[in-house]
């Protein structure tokens, strides 16, 4: 097996620090975000180089016109602790240019070097697909010399996804609406109508790859759902069903299931075959087995009237 690099790296990205983690290289690891919370010590042992507004006191209606005011202004949602990621010196910075709402853009991150005279590698990681996100733990891999971790870890993870392929194979595909926010309603893109469609749903309301769509709850109820799962981005589990009641009420009769979103759905990282797993037992309860991740992640909040 190659040997592992000796790289300082910086992570910009929870899911990131979940993929360095997950290849056994968090001794190399010296720089998270406030957001990295898995594993919860992250936020403890290492340097924090990225700084934000604590948005936990707030409802989603109160977090969508803060964010919509801040992006209208042209102001920052995160701040970047310049000095502390100097002092570092990073070799490998790992960032994201998909959503200025979820983390620093690449090239900020670039401008911040350039001003401060580092020369560290930044890698800005944007998966759309859930394919491209076990490319990037494969390109996080390759650029810390842990090709041969990267292979093994993705390789368990699509054995992982064929053993859920195989066990829904043949059945009927509930219709699954994933709702990313409540208030106002988006329905989930890029990789999450992926991991639906792993788990043996159809997913209607998001397009595999776009970006999540704002719409209204009469065009959810258009879209005829069987199920609908609520999975806000910036929410563990008990936040999701806080705003899965919202969704309970405004959709009479579907079943609404809370998922723990940050955990096993939005973030592109390893844990997204929890999701999968989860979802899958959401939608073909006794055919896929409920492994731990499932039993800890997954809520049910029964509707008036649900079918």
């Amino acid at each position: 097996m190659a040997s592992i690099r000796r790289v300082r790296v910086v992570s910009l990205l929870p899911s990131a620090t979940e993929i360095v983690y997950a290849l056994g290289l968090e001794e190399q690891l010296v720089g998270v975000t406030f957001e990295c919370d898995e594993p919860a010590t992250a936020r403890l042992d290492k340097a924090l180089v990225v700084g934000g507004r604590d948005t936990s006191g707030m409802t989603p209606r109160e977090i969508d016109g803060y964010v919509r005011a801040a992006m209208a202004a042209g102001e920052d949602l995160y701040t970047l602790r310049a000095d502390a990621l100097a002092g570092l010196h990073p070799d490998l910075i790992l960032t994201q240019d998909l959503c200025r709402v979820c983390a620093l853009p690449s090239g900020q991150v670039q401008d911040a070097l350039c001003y401060l005279g580092c020369s560290a590698e930044v890698i800005s990681l944007d998966p759309h697909s859930l394919d491209e996100v076990l490319a990037t733990i494969e390109q996080v891999g390759d650029r810390t010399g842990a090709a041969d971790r990267a292979a093994i870890l993705v390789t368990g993870i699509r054995s992982r996804l064929a053993v859920i392929a195989r066990a829904v194979a043949g059945r009927p595909r509930p219709r699954v609406a994933v709702v990313e926010w409540v208030d106002p309603p988006f329905t989930a893109g890029h990789w999450v109508p992926d991991l639906v469609w792993a788990a043996g749903g159809f997913p209607v309301g998001g397009n595999p790859g776009d970006r999540s769509v704002r719409t209204t709850w009469a065009q959810i109820r258009a879209a005829l759902p069987d199920v609908v799962v609520v999975s806000p981005c910036g929410f563990h589990l008990a936040g999701a069903a806080e705003q899965a009641e919202v969704a309970r009420t405004e959709l009479p009769g579907l079943p609404v299931w809370a998922i723990d979103a940050d955990g096993i759905v939005v973030r592109p990282g390893p844990r997204l075959v929890d999701g999968v797993e989860a979802i899958a037992a959401i939608l073909h309860p006794g055919v896929v087995g409920a492994s731990t991740a499932v039993r800890r992640v997954g809520a049910v909040l029964p509707s008036v009237g649900a079918r």
